[in-house]
């Protein structure tokens, strides 16, 4: 895919598949956890990223610069704590999430303006 033609397309998120990236025996060994850890050992197939082998993450990987930090809806996240703050979003790009701290009072009113002004909610 060229990247030329994601300008037609400014909604999207990666469109490169990447492999799920999990620390090398997590599978086999129960002590080891699946979270991403670089392997060091200085005959390590995976450090040496020979074939056939799980795949590290590298720069390669990472999504073009105009499509970084979105949420796979397309917009651009936003956390709100409170009213005011929905004044500066705009809704053609950018999408709000409330913040956990926020009570279920607050909450009600930050939905209703939020409606009012045709703003996406992404955890209502």
């Amino acid at each position: 895919m060229v990247y030329g033609s994601l300008k037609k397309v400014n909604r999207m998120v990666n469109p490169k598949k990447k492999p799920k990236f999990k620390r090398w025996l997590s599978s086999s060994l129960g002590r080891v956890k699946e979270s991403w850890r670089r392997p060091r050992g200085s005959q390590s197939k995976v450090r040496k990223k020979l074939k056939g082998k799980i795949k590290m993450p590298s720069i390669g990987y990472r999504a073009p610069k105009n499509l970084r930090y979105l949420h796979p809806s397309g917009f651009k996240e936003v956390l709100v704590h409170n009213i005011k703050e929905l004044e500066k979003i705009d809704p053609k790009k950018e999408a709000i999430k409330i913040a956990h701290t926020v009570g279920k009072k607050k909450r009600k009113e930050i939905i209703e303006k939020a409606k009012e002004l045709k703003i996406k909610i992404l955890n209502p």
